[in-house]
């Protein structure tokens, strides 16, 4: 696990660091918060801990600035006692507030309970499944009646998703279509397996249009 630490008393840093290795955490400390900004754009961390009172730049301001370019997971180490600053930071974006002193242990366990809250969810099966071995979409588990180019269309809307994908694009890379297709063809066939697949034609669920683009599909 790779933790970041933006934090100017080194000595802290130092037995920090020392004691998350025995927990198989490998604490970085950046006591510059612009080398840190610099560091977080270039590096992969697991999660951050971030003191606020630093040279150069309050952490308040740190956190907004890393909030602009990262979800990363924030731990605000402070010993500052003003309940502002703890409101301020969790609205701007911190997931946790840790006052000084503390115990490093319990730094270890608050580390530990973001990253596991912050896994992600085991994503939802789609209604839609393509199975091209079978040339078929299922739909909630039956298959959909579809002619060659409205299953060629929509497997590939399926198999380039998440992708916005431009009638140009299908138009060319479908074979179902003949020659004398034209891009108003690709939104007359969409049209038609939006009846056969969407709940509400008018308000899709998972083909969706992308205003001067074209389409693209959501499981």
């Amino acid at each position: 696990m790779k933790i970041a630490m933006i934090e100017d008393d080194f000595e802290l840093a130092e037995i920090l660091t020392e004691y998350l290795k025995r927990f198989n955490i490998e604490l970085t400390n950046y006591e510059d918060p612009f080398l840190a900004l610099s560091a977080l754009r270039s590096k992969k961390f697991d999660a951050l801990i971030l003191d606020l009172s630093l040279p150069g730049m309050d952490g308040l301001e740190v956190l907004k600035k890393i909030r602009e370019f990262s979800d990363i997971p924030i731990i605000i180490s402070s010993a500052r006692s003003d309940i502002t600053d703890k409101v301020i930071g969790l609205e701007l974006g911190a997931d946790d507030y840790l006052p000084k002193p503390y115990n490093p242990r319990e730094l270890e366990a608050r580390i530990r309970a973001i990253l596991r809250r912050k896994r992600p969810e085991t994503p939802k099966k789609s209604d839609v499944v393509l199975n091209e071995d079978a040339r078929e979409i299922l739909f909630k588990d039956k298959p959909l009646r579809l002619t060659p180019a409205e299953f060629e269309i929509l497997a590939y809307l399926i198999k380039k998703s998440p992708k916005v994908l431009s009638r140009e694009d299908i138009l060319y890379n479908i074979d179902s279509l003949n020659d004398e297709s034209t891009l108003k063809s690709i939104d007359v066939i969409i049209g038609r397996i939006r009846q056969k697949l969407e709940e509400n034609p008018k308000n899709p669920r998972h083909i969706i249009s992308v205003r001067g683009i074209g389409y693209k599909f959501v499981p």
